[in-house]
């Protein structure tokens, strides 16, 4: 797989985890990559461990649910750059409650990250890439959008998500843009670090892969999912779940 090394990608919750991952497999394919999050000494560490490899890579400090710092970000990358041709939706947080517990706060925490922030950006990046012509949007979901006990929050978001994908993909289709949104599974992350060794063999048995995926599972399918192959693939959910499905 090749892709010109003037293509510009911005990534969103990069600082760590999958999209630190994603931002490092697109940078390697020669995309200038601006790295985005919310923790500024993050995107500053993961920015320079990119350079020092070669790669081409820039950061931008926004939280995405903050509608004016995501507007900013996209901004920026095309005022800098002259171009956007590919928006990796990848920040999200959680805040897990059961049903019947969960506050009115941690519900809207996660709605503002998970959903609305990939609207915040979104909004802006496709207005440039339909002046374009062209561009590539991925949006990381989870197969919790099929519902999980305790997220009721993360899993309505992760759902709302696939309607934005598969309606995005209808409405920029016939401007060279293409939509569509990956659902991890159980990955061996930061977030799962946590969770006790006899849950975590419990969690693997029940995956046909008997394995956690590896963030390089999810950056692999972004790039493909980013790259000029991929460009009849839109509207798509893809599972990277080692077969898992609730």
């Amino acid at each position: 797989m090749t892709s010109s090394p003037e293509k510009i990608a911005v990534v969103t919750g990069a600082a760590r985890g999958l999209g630190k991952a994603i931002a490092e497999k697109l940078a390697s394919l020669g995309i200038h990559v601006v790295i985005s999050d919310i923790n500024v000494d993050g995107i500053q560490e993961t920015t320079q461990e990119l350079t020092e490899k070669g790669y081409k890579a820039s950061y931008f400090q926004a939280n995405v649910a903050n509608r004016e710092e995501a507007k900013a970000l996209i901004a920026h990358t095309v005022d800098t750059y002259g171009r956007l041709d590919i928006l990796v939706n990848n920040a999200g947080i959680t805040r897990d409650a059961m049903l019947h517990k969960m506050e009115g706060q941690q519900w809207d925490d996660v709605i503002a990250v998970n959903l609305t922030g990939v609207f915040n950006c979104m909004s802006p990046a496709v207005q440039v890439m339909r002046e374009q012509q062209s561009g590539r949007i991925v949006n990381i979901s989870s197969v919790s959008w099929q519902g999980n006990v305790g997220q009721a929050n993360y899993a309505a978001a992760k759902a709302g998500l696939i309607g934005l994908t598969k309606t995005a993909a209808k409405e920029l289709s016939a401007y060279g843009i293409t939509c569509n949104a990956i659902c991890p599974g159980f990955m061996d992350t930061d977030m799962t670090k946590t969770i006790p060794d006899k849950v975590k063999e419990k969690m693997i048995a029940a995956i046909p892969a008997r394995r956690m995926g590896k963030p390089e599972d999810i950056a692999n399918t972004v790039a493909f999912l980013s790259s000029d192959e991929s460009s009849y693939i839109t509207g798509e959910i893809v599972n990277v779940s080692g077969g898992l499905h609730f």
